[in-house]
C-alpha cells in the first residue's frame, strides 16, 4: 500500500471517477453499437452481445469496487495510524515517531504532527529543566529564608536587649547626672564653708599676732617691774645698812627695810616667773601662729582644690547631660532599628511562606511534567 500513498487523495478519487466513467462510456458505446447493428438488420448474435455487455457491466462494477476498496483501505490505514499517534501524544508519549514517507494529504498531516511532537518534546524538556531549576532554587530560597529568619529573629532579640540596656543606661546616666548636680551643690557648699574657714583662720592669725604683740608688751612691763624690784631691793639694802648704823633708833626702820627687801625679792621672783610664763606663752603663740598660718594655707589650698573639684564636677555634669542627650538619640535610633528589624522579620516570614508555596507549586508542576514520556 506504500505505492498508493505517493498519490494524493484528490488524484485517487479523480482516477477512480475517470475509471468508472471510462467503463460507463465503454459499456454505453458497446450497447449503442449493438443497437445500431440490430436496427440495421445485421446478423448479430444478440444473446452474445447481451452477455458481453453484462460481463462488461460486472467487470466495471468489480473494477469500481476494487478502486473504491483500495482508496478506502489506503485512507483508513493512514487515518487509523495517525489517530493512534495522536492518542499516544495526547497521553504524554512524546517519543512516538510518526513516519511520513508518502506524498498525500495524510502524509503531510503526519509530517506536521511529527513537527508538532518535536516542538512539544523540546518545550517539555525545557519546561522540565526549568522546573528542576525552579525546584532547586526554591529549596535554596526556602533554606536561605529559614536561616535568614532565624538570624533576623536573633538580631531582633539582640536589638531588644540593646534597647533595654540603652534604657537602663539612660536611667543610670540620668541618675548620675542628678547625683552629679547634688555633688556639685555639696561641693559648692563645701567650697563656701572652706572659704569661710580660711577667712576664720586668717582672723585667728591676726588675733594670734595681736596676742603675741600684747605678750611682748607685757614682757616689757614685767621687765620694768623686775627693774623696779631690783632697785627696791638695792634701796632696802641701803636702808638696812643705814638702820644698822643708827643702832637702837634705826631698828624699826631696819625691820621695815627688811620687809621691803623681802617684798622686792618676791616681786622680782614673781616677775621672773611671769616673764618666763609670758615667754613660754609667746613661744607657744608664735608656734600656734605658724600652725594657724599653715592651716590657713592648707585651707586656701583646700578652697582651690574644692573649686577645681567643683569645676570638674560641673564638667562631668555637663558631659553627663550631653551623654544623656546622645544616649536618648541613640535609644531612639536603636528603637527605630528594632522596629525595622521586626518589619524585616515579618517580611522574611512572608517570603519564606512564598518560597514554600513556590516549592509546592514547583512540585505539582514536576508531577505534571512527569506524565510526559521524554527521554
Amino acid at each position: 500500500m506504500e505505492w498508493i500513498r505517493q498519490v494524493s487523495l484528490v488524484r485517487r478519487v479523480m482516477i477512480g471517477f475517470v475509471a468508472m466513467g471510462a467503463i460507463v462510456l465503454l459499456l454505453g458505446g458497446a450497447a449503442a453499437w449493438t443497437l445500431r447493428q440490430v436496427a440495421a438488420g445485421s446478423k448479430v448474435d444478440v444473446d452474445a452481445a447481451a452477455g458481453w455487455l453484462l460481463l462488461g457491466a460486472v467487470a466495471g462494477c468489480g473494477v469500481a469496487l476494487l478502486a473504491g476498496w483500495l482508496i478506502r483501505a489506503s485512507i483508513k490505514e493512514s487515518v487509523e495510524s495517525t489517530v493512534q499517534c495522536v492518542i499516544r501524544i495526547a497521553g504524554g508519549d512524546l517519543e512516538t515517531k510518526i513516519s511520513s514517507s508518502g506524498k498525500d494529504e495524510i502524509s503531510w498531516l503526519r509530517a506536521e504532527l511529527n513537527g508538532m511532537r518535536k516542538k512539544l518534546r523540546t518545550m517539555v524538556l525545557d519546561v522540565r529543566q526549568t522546573v528542576e531549576s525552579v525546584n532547586t532554587a526554591s529549596d535554596e530560597i526556602a533554606s536561605g529564608n529559614t536561616d535568614l529568619s532565624n538570624r533576623t529573629e536573633q538580631q531582633a532579640s539582640a536589638l531588644q536587649q540593646t534597647v533595654n540596656s540603652m534604657a537602663q543606661l539612660a536611667a543610670t546616666v540620668s541618675s548620675n547626672s542628678n547625683s552629679t548636680r547634688d555633688a556639685r551643690s555639696v561641693v559648692t557648699g563645701s567650697s563656701e564653708i572652706a572659704a569661710r574657714g580660711a577667712q576664720t583662720m586668717q582672723d585667728v592669725i591676726l588675733r594670734m599676732d595681736e596676742i603675741n604683740t600684747s605678750a611682748g608688751k607685757i614682757a616689757e612691763i614685767i621687765g620694768v617691774i623686775d627693774g623696779i624690784a631690783y632697785q627696791t631691793n638695792i634701796l632696802a639694802l641701803n636702808a638696812a645698812v643705814e638702820a644698822a648704823r643708827a643702832g637702837e633708833q634705826g631698828r624699826g626702820f631696819a625691820v621695815v627695810a627688811e620687809e621691803v627687801r623681802s617684798l622686792a625679792q618676791r616681786s622680782s621672783t614673781a616677775a621672773r616667773e611671769i616673764k618666763a610664763l609670758i615667754g613660754d606663752s609667746s613661744a607657744k603663740v608664735t608656734a600656734g601662729s605658724q600652725l594657724v598660718a599653715d592651716a590657713g594655707r592648707t585651707m586656701r589650698e583646700i578652697v582651690d582644690s574644692v573649686g577645681q573639684v567643683a569645676g570638674l564636677i560641673a564638667g562631668i555634669a555637663q558631659a553627663g547631660e550631653s551623654q544623656g542627650s546622645d544616649i536618648g538619640r541613640m535609644q531612639q535610633a536603636v528603637s527605630q532599628l528594632d522596629m525595622m528589624t521586626q518589619q524585616n522579620a515579618a517580611l522574611v516570614e512572608e517570603l519564606a511562606a512564598s518560597a514554600l508555596s513556590l516549592k509546592g507549586q514547583s512540585g505539582r508542576l514536576t508531577e505534571a511534567m512527569s506524565s510526559f514520556r521524554v527521554e
